[in-house]
């Protein structure tokens, strides 16, 4: 159990150091995340200052962290507690690799932007393409884990 805690602590932590980070960047880093195009993430960079952009860059291997971090404790969550023991089988078991799944497509995010904001590259539609679908992937299993945990919770309660 104490992993779990400690785990939920490093996520905490490792995501306010992020948010600090990208924190006054405008357009913000979730529009960046979205942008599947070539001229789409351009546009968004090339607003931001070089310093702007050398943030950014800076902060891929604190996100690279917490992206260990909470699928870590998206796999400790599910394994080493009762929280989802409520959830049919499929439910408990997809709730263990929800998280480690979001980070795996994070990673790939992350290396991504690293590459895709060292220089322009205009000619490499579908990196920008995959970069996106893995962020709209993440995101969608952050949710997803948030509502399992909502779902888990309501059928602890009854």
């Amino acid at each position: 159990m104490r992993a779990v805690y400690l785990s939920g602590l490093l996520v905490v932590v490792l995501a306010v150091v992020t948010f600090w980070m990208t924190a006054g960047l405008q357009p913000g880093v979730t529009v960046l995340q979205f942008a599947w195009t070539p001229r789409g993430f351009g546009e968004i960079v090339h607003v931001w200052s070089p310093e702007d952009l050398a943030r950014y860059r800076l902060h891929l291997p604190v996100d690279s962290l917490l992206l260990l971090a909470y699928g870590s404790f998206g796999w400790l969550l599910a394994t080493r507690t009762a929280l989802f023991a409520s959830l049919p089988g499929r439910a408990r078991v997809a709730a263990r690799f929800v998280l480690p799944l979001a980070a795996v497509f994070d990673a790939v995010e992350n290396a991504l932007h690293a590459w895709l904001t060292e220089m322009p590259r205009f000619g490499m539609h579908g990196l920008y393409l995959l970069s996106t679908t893995c962020s709209a992937l993440k995101w969608a299993l952050l949710f997803g884990f948030a509502a399992l945990v909502l779902w888990a919770l309501a059928r602890e309660a009854d």
